[in-house]
Order: structure tokens, then sequence, then C-alpha cells
């Protein structure tokens, strides 16, 4: 049993750093597939009140929750900020998208041309600051 165990401790990075290339791969498809031509649909229905929203959305709306929750914690104010930022993502608003579309629901344009701006900020954003910040959160540890 400790043979198999230490066979298993020794194994284990390996095992989730293939998990986790092929999540990321199965992520990148995604956005490919279903992002891109939803994207592009959606562009000519953006106005500045959606794109308001989506930086609010990137900001306000979710950093805040994020920092309340972490307030029994000791983490510092530029950990709580970074988690903040690149905290809570993901792929789930292009599915909501989809399905508020889908749906033919009144005001679906709006909800989702909301959707697309939010997507396409985040990935503007979080691609552009990514770097910067894991470096300068690094130098402070």
């Amino acid at each position: 049993m400790s043979q198999d165990g230490a066979l298993m401790r020794e194994r284990s990075p390996d095992l989730l750093g293939g998990a986790a290339g092929s999540g990321e791969v199965l992520a990148l498809i995604t956005w490919v597939k279903f992002g891109r031509p939803l994207l592009l649909a959606l562009l000519p229905r953006m106005t500045w009140q959606s794109m308001l929203y989506a930086l609010l959305s990137l900001t306000i709306v979710r950093m805040l929750p994020v920092w309340l929750s972490l307030g029994g914690t000791k983490l510092s104010l530029p950990g709580k900020l970074f988690i903040g930022w690149f905290g809570p993502r993901g792929l789930a608003s292009i599915v909501f998208a989809v399905i508020v579309m889908d749906a033919a629901l009144p005001g679906q344009n709006t909800v989702a041309a909301t959707a697309a701006c939010t997507v396409l900020l985040s990935v503007i954003a979080h691609g552009i600051t990514a770097n910067p910040l894991v470096n300068a959160l690094g130098r402070r540890s």
C-alpha cells in the first residue's frame, strides 16, 4: 500500500497537469465553436449601455462580492483584489447567451449583446493584465 501511495504522490502532478491541459483545450474549442459566431452576430447590437454594464460587471458587480466574502481571511488587500479581478469567470456566459437567444424572450437581443460585450471585454482586459498583475503580486509576496 505504501508503495502505491508513493507512486501516486510521485505521478500526481503529471496526471493533474494533463487533465488541466485537456480542460484548457476543451475550453478553447468552446470559445471558438460557440463564442466567435455568437460574438459576430451580436457585435452590431452592442450599445454604450451594454459596454457600461460590461465594465461594471467586470469590476464592481464581480469584485465587490468576492472582496466582501474574503473579509474574514488574512489575505492582503492586493490579494483580495487580485482574486476579485481574476476570480469567478467562465464559459457560462456563452452558454447563457445561447440559451437566451434560443428561448425567444423579450429583450433577448439586449441580454445577449450585453453578455457578448462582457465576454469580449473580459477576454481583452484579463488577457492584457494577466502577466503584469501576476508578476506584481509575486513581487509583493
